[in-house]
């Protein structure tokens, strides 16, 4: 890790509510305040007073206006034209809730519950269709320009996701992240947005999700961009995530940090594990987090770097049964191991469910197709007495929450994590007690993790602010803390149980019973 402990106060510091206004066009420039140690000096019960809630939500799933001023298309505007049939309703995001037109309904609304920052994407192909600077857009900066004027004119830190799932057709077509060139590429696209915005956005995330979206849109195939490349696709997908990100993060420490003065982290997801017999050791539990979160956490937070030798010797293993002459997982040198080393100043983490995990006893078996799941060589299953939400994978399990976060802390000298995503699905009813009782009980173990382990976090994000395009599972399943009426052309945000909620516990620091 590169942070220093005055660059955590700055980390700190830019989600602190409070700020002194400088310069121009009423930019916040947020002035460091050095933090009390975690649980020292304050309320048992209460989160401490550095601690920023915030809400999130993605370009794809909220903008709308698919193809207007130039925008190009993404993967996931080729998936759901081409292939409506793979979208539960048939639905897609052209549309959906209609930021494009309406994002200042979303900031009243961030305003109306408290929300201190706005976690949000931007869209590549809308600033650049083709990947590169040759097709700049510039109604697509001004889009984005005023989205986070707007914000800060609103007292709420903007929070920047470079990459939410939606790579820009062009660059998918020149082999996506399955290529080395995507690294160039994106080394483009975000010295194209820190020259743009990163005089007033401060915290920034290259990657979404690296996990899912490359087994399921490199592997599998199931997803955008459906590519089907099992057991190799996954890897070399994570292999350019990684090298990009590295390569985003030297570029900012090189050309901007010094005078913009923010933050680069990259956001994981992931969940816990729990053994599902008592013939199930914690070495099978640890093998399941290594493949999921540690793949990308490794590499970037531990004191070694690189893949985690488990799956390093294990790949490299099935590799050569397989009768290939490399390992599937591409092979990381020591100087492409100490690049990616360090180079992130905090965690973001999308926690929403976990699994009970068992060693799967059957041989590798080399003759069948190679995939992830087969490397890593575990049975998933669940809790017969856990809650399920309206998404088929998600069980609520509020003490997995607590048990990453002290994985993270043992595993990687308890880095700064930023919690970015954590939400529960329904079918988007306005008293949506479940979903209170989710976040109250999600939101305690977070506390305890906080207070009791010492872990260090500093951020909670809800998804998501306003219901939107779920996917592959369209408008079915709802997630926001706000209706929006997609049947009406104006798609009224109103407000549900749940916001009030969120403001009693931003206001009081306290989470209600």
């Amino acid at each position: 890790m590169k942070l220093t402990i005055i660059g955590y106060w700055l980390l700190v510091g830019i989600f602190l509510p409070s700020y002194v206004v400088q310069g121009t066009h009423n930019t916040p420039r947020l002035v460091a305040v050095p933090a009390a140690p975690i649980g020292d000096g304050v309320d048992v019960r209460k989160f401490p007073s550095y601690f920023a809630f915030g809400a999130a939500t993605a370009a794809y799933q909220i903008e709308g206006g698919w193809n207007e001023d130039g925008k190009g298309a993404s993967v996931w505007d080729t998936l759901t034209h081409q292939h409506p049939e793979l979208v539960v309703d048939r639905a897609n995001g052209d549309v959906a809730a209609d930021s494009y037109h309406r994002f200042r309904e979303d900031i009243a609304a961030l305003e109306e519950v408290g929300f201190s920052f706005y976690r949000f994407s931007i869209s590549w192909s809308r600033i650049l269709p083709e990947g590169d600077l040759s097709s700049l857009r510039l109604a697509g900066i001004q889009y984005y320009n005023n989205l986070i004027n707007s914000l800060l004119e609103a007292n709420i830190t903007p929070v920047v996701t470079m990459l939410h799932y939606d790579v820009p057709q062009y660059v998918q077509n020149l082999g996506g992240l399955a290529s080395p060139l995507f690294v160039q590429y994106f080394k483009i696209y975000a010295d194209t947005l820190f020259r743009y915005f990163g005089d007033r956005v401060k915290v920034w995330i290259t990657h979404n999700e690296p996990w899912d979206f490359c087994v399921t849109g490199y592997g599998s195939g199931t997803e955008g961009p459906l590519v089907h490349a099992p057991g190799v696709g996954e890897y070399l997908c994570a292999h350019h995530v990684l090298l990009s990100h590295a390569t985003v993060f030297h570029l900012y420490d090189e050309k901007y940090r010094k005078e913009q003065a923010g933050s680069v982290g990259i956001t994981l997801s992931g969940r816990f594990f729990y053994p599902a017999n008592s013939k199930t050791g914690p070495d099978v539990v640890d093998r399941a987090l290594q493949y999921q979160l540690g793949w990308f956490a490794h590499p970037l937070f531990s004191g070694a770097g690189g893949y985690p030798p488990l799956m390093v010797q294990e790949i490299a293993d099935h590799s050569l049964r397989e009768n290939r002459t490399m390992s599937r997982l591409p092979e990381m040198s020591d100087e492409i191991k100490q690049f990616i080393r360090g180079s992130a100043d905090f965690l973001g983490y999308n926690y929403y469910s976990s699994r009970l995990v068992e060693l799967d006893k059957r041989d590798y078996n080399e003759s069948s197709p190679p995939s992830v799941e087969k490397d890593t060589g575990v049975l998933y299953s669940v809790d017969r007495s856990w809650k399920r939400a309206k998404s088929s994978w998600l069980y609520v399990v509020p003490k997995g929450l607590r048990g990453v976060l002290n994985w993270f802390k043992k595993e990687y000298n308890n880095p700064p994590v930023l919690i970015t995503e954590n939400g529960y699905s329904d079918d988007g009813q306005l008293e949506d007690h479940e979903r209170i009782d989710f976040y109250r009980s999600h939101l305690t173990q977070l506390l305890d993790a906080i207070l009791i382990d010492k872990c260090n976090v500093f951020g909670f994000t809800t998804w998501s602010i306003v219901d939107n395009f779920e996917w592959l599972r369209g408008y079915s399943e709802k997630f926001g803390l706000y209706h929006v009426n997609f049947s009406s052309s104006n798609r009224e945000r109103v407000p549900k149980l749940s916001s009030k909620f969120f403001k009693t516990v931003i206001q009081s620091g306290t989470i209600p019973t």
